[in-house]
Order: C-alpha cells, then sequence, then structure tokens
C-alpha cells in the first residue's frame, strides 16, 4: 500500500480513537509529508474541520508554487467544500482511498484541471473504517455531510 494513503488511514484511526469520524488526510510535497489531519469536528466543535481542513490548517502558509506540486491523500472522497479548497489553492493531485460510502464532486475537480485518483479501486481498509462508523454512528455522520 502507498506509504501517503497509509498515513491518512493513521490519522482516521487517531480520529475514531478520539471518538470522532474516522477520516484522514495528508499533504505531500516532494515525497514529503508537510501537513497531517483527521476529521475534527466532533473533538473540537467545529463546523468545518473535516480532515482535508485540518491537514491544510496543519501544514501552515504554503507558497502557490508548494501548492501546485502538492499531492493532497485522503481516506473518503472529499466534500464540496474541501474539493473547494483544493481548487482555491491549486492542488494539482488529489489521492481518495475510497469513495463507495461518500463521493464528492470527483467529476467537477477533474474538470478543473485536478488529477483524481482512486486508490486501488477503493482501499478495504479506508471502506471498511468508514462502513462500520455509519454503521454504529448513522446520525453523527448525517450531520457531517450534512443530511
Amino acid at each position: 500500500m502507498d506509504k501517503f494513503l497509509e498515513a491518512a488511514i493513521e490519522e482516521a484511526q487517531k480520529g475514531l480513537d478520539e471518538g470522532g469520524i474516522p477520516i484522514g488526510s495528508v499533504l505531500v510535497i516532494d515525497g514529503k509529508i508537510v501537513g497531517r489531519g483527521h476529521n475534527q469536528r466532533v473533538q473540537k466543535g467545529s463546523a468545518v474541520l473535516h480532515a482535508e481542513m485540518d491537514c491544510l490548517e496543519n501544514a501552515g502558509r504554503l507558497s502557490a508554487r508548494d501548492y501546485q506540486r502538492a499531492t493532497l491523500y485522503s481516506t473518503l472522497s472529499p466534500c464540496d467544500m474541501c474539493s473547494g479548497a483544493i481548487l482555491l489553492y491549486g492542488i494539482s493531485k488529489v489521492v481518495i482511498g475510497e469513495n463507495h460510502t461518500f463521493c464528492g464532486p470527483e467529476k467537477y475537480v477533474r474538470s478543473r484541471g485536478v488529477e483524481v485518483e482512486v486508490e486501488v479501486i477503493n482501499n478495504p481498509k479506508c471502506r471498511q473504517l468508514m462502513e462500520s462508523f455509519i454503521q454504529k454512528n448513522p446520525k453523527l455522520w448525517n450531520e457531517d455531510i450534512g443530511v
């Protein structure tokens, strides 16, 4: 398995262990992780701290050139908000762990020039984490995706 996707899965597990939603993300530039994050809506009572947003926040301020060289790894297909951040900062590539339990606007993101790759036709670890969580916490999951 890709070591960067594995790092995103570690972040997802960290979120679950903290009582939150198991979604993780890492930002990679030139083969190095420069930011990590996990969904912290529950832990911090936040309206916006999805894994990708937490990851970008933890990466700190970067130049446009850095974002253009970056790949964002996420255990789950990014939602509209997170996809908007990807487009805003010009991140060139997104690697998605799975998109069966939730599929964000991947086609739109691709149409805007971002390379979108779904890892190993939906990574079993990513999918199992989400399916198990959704089954046990449907109300919290629906809140997270705005249903």
